[in-house]
């Protein structure tokens, strides 16, 4: 097999880089320059959930695994494309809404669902009103075997809403798997069958999560 095509489905992180409300803003400053110490030198400041990342078990559950414990097969694996774009501000998807792509879930896929407020409202106040994943429909996700959902939003929950009690991160975290969080460029998945990579940096200690370079990627015999 030989890669034919990589889509890069990642988030720039930067000072502008848009976080969920009330965590690190991300702080990019030279620590050495070339004209200084004949090199140059990135010092990073950012949290765990910063740009496109995942989320670990440890996240919502306190006694869940850290990113370190999990099967790095969460993050490799058959991708998904769900579009259902064209959702109003915080209304749910619903698992009928799902149902074009409900023969293709199963046991290894990632699940990646295109509401398209990466491509239309990132970096603006507007982004904080995405479309959420219905519980009801991530339980029928889980059931058939998906253990790692992604979203081209803040969350897979409502964001900013003082009333949520973060149903799809405690399901899809109590089942042991993943999520990815800030995905962009879906619309540039134009082949079938995509792998995606979302392979999270190695955090170790209790990380509950981290930046991740996400990519689908065509294979060809």
């Amino acid at each position: 097999m030989r890669v034919a095509k990589v889509v890069d489905l990642s988030v720039v992180v930067d000072a502008r880089t848009q976080v969920y409300p009330g965590d690190p803003v991300p702080d990019l400053r030279p620590a050495t320059r070339i004209e200084t110490h004949g090199y140059n030198v990135l010092a990073l400041s950012l949290g765990s959930h910063t740009g496109t990342h995942v989320d670990a078990p440890y996240h919502f559950l306190e006694g869940g695994p850290r990113l370190e414990d999990l099967d790095l097969g969460l993050f490799v694996g058959p991708g998904v494309i769900a579009d259902v774009r064209g959702h109003a501000p915080r209304t749910p998807v619903t698992w009928e809404e799902l149902q074009p792509v409900a023969d293709r879930l199963g046991p290894g896929a990632i699940l990646a669902i295109r509401t398209g407020w990466a491509e239309e409202r990132y970096g603006t106040p507007a982004y904080l009103d995405h479309p959420s994943l219905d519980p009801a429909a991530c339980e029928e996700v889980l059931a058939r075997g998906v253990r790692t959902i992604a979203i081209d939003a803040l969350s897979p929950d409502p964001t900013a809403d003082p009333t949520a009690d973060f149903a799809c991160h405690r399901l899809v975290l109590g089942a042991g798997g993943a999520i990815c969080e800030n995905l962009a460029n879906l619309g540039a998945v134009d082949f079938p069958d995509p792998l995606f990579v979302l392979l999270p940096l190695r955090l170790g200690g209790d990380a509950d999560g981290a930046p991740c370079r996400a990519a689908a990627l065509r294979l060809e015999p």
